[in-house]
């Protein structure tokens, strides 16, 4: 149970075509909407930093970084969404169970290695971040670019699953439809919601 008013369609306000839109991509309207139409202004900031943010990465790339963020930061929200990206997507359900228990998976190579120790490291703590942890990207083969975008993507993570776990925002209860090794690995901090 969130520790503020989840807002429905019929209350949004200035937030309904945000909303409306939520509802259309995910077929329900999503816990984190209703918390986000509090303030529209700073949920329409939000979509459009994370859509430049995403913009500039390949996904997957995008996903391993804010999964990595996401499982450091013990947000079961952000955890659960990306996890059930990279699992419909990109990977079998127990590479992502492994990946989201921080255990090795065949399923990455160094570059995705890499990238996901310098997300959950700027999302533990960014002053550690050190210029070997950028020289080993760059050794990799990334760009300035890319590596800027791996940390934009970690920051990202920090400030949207901060928001949901300090507003006491539970997942969507839709999480609990995923195959248990998913839903158990991904449920790194608060419940999934239960209705």
């Amino acid at each position: 149970m969130a520790y503020i008013e989840l807002l429905t369609l019929e209350k949004a306000g200035d937030a309904t075509d945000l909303l409306e839109a939520d509802v259309e991509l995910r077929g329900y309207l999503p816990n984190y909407a209703r918390a986000f139409a509090q303030r529209p202004g700073v949920y329409r900031a939000w979509r459009a930093l994370s859509a430049a943010v995403s913009a500039n990465m390949d996904t997957r790339r995008y996903e391993l970084a804010t999964l990595a963020a996401a499982r450091r930061l013990r947000s079961s929200y952000c955890t659960l969404a990306h996890g059930k990206v990279l699992a419909d997507r990109f990977m079998t359900d127990d590479d992502v169970a492994a990946l989201a228990r921080s255990r090795p998976t065949g399923a990455l190579d160094d570059v995705d290695r890499a990238v996901m120790e310098l997300a959950d490291k700027v999302a533990a703590d960014a002053t550690a971040v050190t210029q070997a942890d950028v020289g080993r990207l760059r050794d990799l083969g990334l760009s300035d670019a890319e590596i800027a975008d791996v940390v934009f993507a970690a920051a990202l993570r920090c400030f949207f699953s901060k928001t949901l776990d300090g507003l006491g925002v539970e997942p969507d209860s839709a999480y609990n439809d995923l195959p248990p090794v998913l839903r158990e690995a991904l449920t790194v901090g608060r419940p999934i919601a239960s209705e």
